[in-house]
């Protein structure tokens, strides 16, 4: 994260609070399941599998899928495309937004879910380097672990401002996420449809 210039670490704070706005609304639809944070569906898929919930398992390994898959795609076009960024975010912003249509309609919730994680799977892909995301924008785990790292550095005599990237990665997803729970009060298709607008 500490190679990526000011402009992208904009862009990707932007995305991580519009991911963190949508896993809300994901998880406040699906009553439970994310959309962007896989290792919470992993963990839950774990749990059910032999458990009462085993539908949860289900649901949840379907999640998984479609996220790797949008990774899959986000991958593909940032490999043969010569400007992927704008793609990769304006695909993910009609799958948005084409979900926040399916949800006015009344379709399935699991599939909208599945629509909105490959999506999130996409733009984890737009900072990429050595066959590695250089910003993983919804994964927060990852975050914070470079968050104490730069902590751990600061104590130590190392960077004093190494901790700012991550704080500020960490605080955006957290605060879409707020604000997507807000938002959902509104109702999935317009909570949805502005996560969508640009």
């Amino acid at each position: 994260m500490k190679d990526v210039d000011r402009g992208s670490l904009a862009v990707s704070a932007v995305l991580a609070s519009v991911a963190g706005f949508v896993d809300a609304i994901g998880f406040l639809d699906t009553g439970g399941l994310f959309v962007s944070f896989m290792s919470g569906n992993s963990t839950q898929a774990a749990v059910e599998v032999f458990g009462p919930g085993a539908w949860v398992a289900v649901a949840s390994a379907g999640i998984i899928a479609a996220f790797v898959l949008g990774v899959a795609l986000g991958g593909i076009a940032s490999t043969v495309m010569r400007r992927p960024r704008p793609w990769i975010v304006g695909g993910a912003a009609v799958v948005v937004g084409a979900t926040a249509i399916l949800a006015l309609g009344g379709s399935a919730t699991l599939w909208r879910a599945g629509l909105l994680a490959a999506a999130m799977g996409a733009v984890n892909t737009l900072f990429l380097a050595d066959g590695r995301a250089r910003v993983a924008i919804t994964y927060s785990t990852g975050t914070l672990v470079s968050l104490g790292l730069a902590l751990a550095a600061l104590l130590t005599g190392g960077s004093r401002t190494a901790w700012r990237r991550p704080l500020l990665l960490w605080g955006s997803l957290l605060a879409g996420a707020v604000i997507g729970a807000v938002a959902h009060r509104a109702g999935s298709p317009l909570a949805l449809a502005l996560a969508a607008a640009p």
